[in-house]
Order: structure tokens, then sequence, then C-alpha cells
């Protein structure tokens, strides 16, 4: 076997493993636009590709039919292929896109390693407890009626640590939607404040058979950029969200 042979054997299952992977993770655990918004699109895609392309291309360099002490040598390569492959898909998994958790007048996407072990364990339902791995959840979060919780719970934002961080204090999204749309906003003062949205809104519209007076939105505020969501201007469901700049 000529060594372009080998590395493109190695090159394909890579691929198909890369492939895999990618599915998984842009179509569970970091939909569009979440993803861009977590700030983790660029690194998963260059995590996927030094593993697609490293393992093959060191493949290429050390075989040679007959040569002494090959099987070792492919054998080291693919135990470095898997711990690096490994390494990168924790470092995705522990960053995934939790919580897309609404409060007052906008959303905040949580990732999973912007939770402690000690805050999930004092959230408030059990499916709160965890993050969920089948992509991100939509809840609500309502602050505490004691005083003194409040005033706790008002350093802990001035720090940077806001209520969505808090599972404690987590509630279904329906309990929250009547406040969200007494907060939303009509999509012709999106339009007004950015004309660059207009085809995009638009676009949405026509696609899902929607009229603009039929839909509100409301920010998210994300760790890389801002997105727009969408709810029914009725029943305060959400519809998408989309990648916007609301401010």
């Amino acid at each position: 076997m000529s060594r372009w042979k080998a590395a493109a054997i190695h090159l394909s299952i890579s691929a198909v493993i890369g492939l895999v992977s990618a599915a998984l993770i842009f179509g569970v655990w970091y939909p569009p636009p979440y993803s861009h918004a977590a700030g983790a699109d660029q690194l998963i895609l260059l995590l996927l590709g030094v593993d697609v392309v490293l393992g093959p291309l060191l493949t290429f360099v050390v075989f040679r039919t007959g040569k002494r002490g090959l099987r070792f040598d492919l054998a080291v390569i693919a135990l470095a292929q898997i711990c690096a492959f490994t390494y990168g898909m924790s470092v995705v998994v522990r960053a995934r896109p939790a919580f897309i958790v609404g409060a007052i007048d906008r959303f905040s996407l949580v990732t999973a390693n912007d939770l402690t072990a000690v805050d999930l364990s004092k959230a408030s339902k059990p499916e709160f407890r965890s993050p969920p791995w089948s992509g991100p959840r939509i809840v609500g979060a309502e602050p505490p009626t004691d005083i003194a919780a409040r005033n706790d719970l008002t350093f802990s934002a001035a720090g940077g640590k806001d209520i969505d961080k808090y599972p404690q204090y987590y509630v279904d999204y329906s309990t929250v939607t009547a406040q969200l749309l007494a907060h939303a906003k009509l999509l012709d003062g999106l339009r007004q404040k950015h004309p660059d949205s207009i085809q995009q809104l638009d676009t949405w519209l026509h696609d899902h058979r929607r009229d603009a007076a039929s839909v509100v939105w409301v920010p998210i505020n994300a760790r890389r950029a801002a997105l727009t969501m969408l709810l029914d201007r009725s029943t305060g469901q959400t519809l998408d969200a989309l990648p916007i700049d609301p401010w």
C-alpha cells in the first residue's frame, strides 16, 4: 500500500467521524444561531479541522511499506488523534448552550459551564438540575420574594452573576410569558433601528406565513453576540431566534 492510499483511508475515516460530530454539535447542542452567540462556532470548526487533518497528515509522513515499527507509529498517531478528539469534544460539551432564560424584558443564553454543581443541585425542579443534552431549553426565571435573598441576588448581579445563572429561580417558561410580552416590542421598531435586518425579517415572515403585526421581539443576551427572539404577540410562544443585534 502506498502512503497516499494509507493517508486517504485515514482521511476518509476521520472525515466520517468529523461529519457525525459536526451533525451532533450543530444539529443538537449548538443549533444556529446559538453557536455563534456562544462564541463556539470558530472554535468547534478549528477543533474538528485539526482532528480531521492532523492524523492523515502524520500517516502520510510516517507510512512506508515494510518499514520497521510501522504498526507502532500508526498506533501512536491513532492514540494522539483520539486524545485530541476527546479533549476537543469535552471542551465542546462543557461549553454547550444549556438554557435560554427569560426574565422581565429579555432572554439570556446560559451555557453548561456557567452553572456550578452546587447551584444545579438547588434547582427548583428536577428537569433544571442538569444541563440538557437535547439542545438548549427555554425556561423562565423569577426573583425570590424574600428580602434577604433579593439583596443577595442584587449584589451577585453586580458582580456579574445574575438570576439566569441560578437554577433555583428557574420556572416554566409559561410563568413569565405575560411579563415578557409586556416588555416586547413591535417589529417596526426593529426595522427602523436596524434597516439591514428588513430583508431577513421579511423573509422569515414570508417563510412562516406570518404578518408583522402578529410578532413581537425581545433581546437575547449571550457571551459573544446578542440575538433577537421572536414571540407570538398573542400567546408569548417563542417562534425563533434570529442573528440580529437588537441593540
